[in-house]
């Protein structure tokens, strides 16, 4: 190690831990919980608002939605480089927050539309590889507490991610878009407002070009395996990223009656953020006790094959409801939405965790980029899969889904030895 200031150092000696953490890390998961009720609450609103409202035709509103996802994921490749060699990540996430929040602001204004997507889409860009990444400068080397780190920061986001439908979702649905879409952008600068007051509690980010390359290990060995992990996660987003598309579309052709009630189909996005909410603690328990069965490669494979039963199961229900020519109940989507959400506990927050356990902590916002262009990837190919809807039966079509899903699970089983010998010789 050289001389040199480190690009991130831990937080001060002598600070009380937070429910057994660093206090750094609730300030992330308060920022975080905030991010995801922007990101959330918009997306909850954006495929109906594009058909309903801005005139787009199923596949091209899809492939619409879908484009601006994978922009969102893969601006942050550009994003973690700035962070790391220009900005510093606590810059870069303080820019990136302004812009999201602008962005969430204007996306009612039908002339600005594809300015709002792009702003939102350059601030995630800023934002996300540069607030993930400090996850790990708040432990020293070898703690075993930073792989429950990433799934309490993952769950702790999902708050946001379940109330965001309920109160955008009404919002928008009741009094008109621009009230769903601008909730969002205050979500967004409360968020800002939490992350600035915390910044003591995190760890120093100094831009790399200011200091001296240090001489720990560069991750050679490492990268390959992170890129073959790309490609499961590639697959996987290509299935779940339909939630916020076909499945939207899905649901409100669904029988939503609860009594006299109709349930408003934004809500069922809320699902997601409550059963991620409830169900973490529960796995990161059955974890605990069954460590070495529970390696993160077997995770990743169980949850890419639980996403593609859940799909199995939406097709099952759909060629029913085509032959009795009735649509299917609501509290099947309740059943489906545990299924898919069990399956993405076991494989995002998990494969985060490894990317960002394994990352060289001098470019690990650099390499977190890495992780959120896989996203990208993935959420375009859920566009070209999305812009089937109209033109397949719905059980055809989530059978496709599901085969997705399928193969990111065989995939992910094949490379799972790789990934616990990688883990084992790094000690991550």
């Amino acid at each position: 190690m050289s001389a040199s200031v480190s690009a991130a150092t831990g937080p001060g000696e002598g600070e009380r831990p937070l429910l057994g953490h660093p206090r750094g890390l609730a300030v992330l998961v308060a920022t975080e919980i905030w991010e995801q009720f922007s990101y959330y609450g918009m997306r909850a609103l954006l495929i109906y608002y594009m058909i309903s409202t801005l005139g787009f035709s199923q596949p091209s509103a899809s492939l619409i939605y879908a484009s601006y996802v994978a922009a969102a994921y893969f601006t942050p490749i550009v994003g973690g480089i700035l962070a790391d060699r220009w900005l510093g990540r606590r810059h870069a996430v303080t820019l990136g927050s302004l812009f999201m929040a602008a962005g969430h602001l204007i996306l009612a204004w039908e002339p600005a539309f594809f300015v709002a997507l792009a702003l939102i889409a350059l601030g995630n860009g800023l934002y996300v590889p540069s607030i993930a990444s400090q996850i790990g400068g708040l432990y020293r080397a070898g703690d075993a507490r930073q792989k429950t780190a990433f799934s309490i920061y993952y769950m702790g986001g999902n708050v946001g991610g379940f109330l965001a439908p309920l109160a955008c979702g009404y919002l928008g649905e009741t009094y008109g878009w621009h009230w769903g879409f601008g909730l969002a952008g205050i979500g967004m600068l409360v968020g800002l407002a939490i992350y600035v007051a915390g910044e003591r509690h995190l760890p120093q980010s100094t831009p790399q070009r200011l200091v001296e390359m240090d001489s720990a290990p560069n991750g050679k060995g490492v990268l390959p395996l992170l890129l073959a992990v790309l490609a499961v996660v590639i697959l996987f987003r290509a299935a779940y990223e339909q939630l916020g598309n076909t499945v939207a579309l899905w649901i409100e052709s669904a029988d939503r009656g609860l009594g006299d009630l109709v349930i408003p189909m934004t809500w069922f996005q809320s699902l997601n953020g409550l059963l991620v909410i409830l169900l973490t603690p529960l796995l990161l328990a059955w974890w605990h006790r069954r460590s070495r069965l529970a390696s993160s490669g077997r995770r990743m494979a169980a949850g890419a094959g639980l996403v593609a039963l859940a799909y199995l199961l939406a097709a099952a229900l759909s060629f029913l409801a085509e032959a009795e020519q009735t649509a299917v109940a609501w509290p099947w989507i309740l059943l489906f939405f545990f299924l898919i959400t069990a399956g993405e506990l076991h494989i995002l927050p998990v494969g985060l965790g490894l990317f960002g356990r394994l990352a060289p902590r001098r470019i690990a916002a650099s390499v977190m980029a890495i992780w959120f262009a896989a996203i990208s990837a993935g959420s375009f190919l859920s566009g070209i899969i999305g812009a089937f809807w109209s033109s397949l039966p719905a059980g055809h079509f989530f059978l496709l889904t599901a085969s997705v899903a399928g193969a990111a699970a065989l995939l992910c089983l094949a490379l799972s030895g790789w990934i616990a010998r990688t883990e084992e010789e790094r000690g991550a």
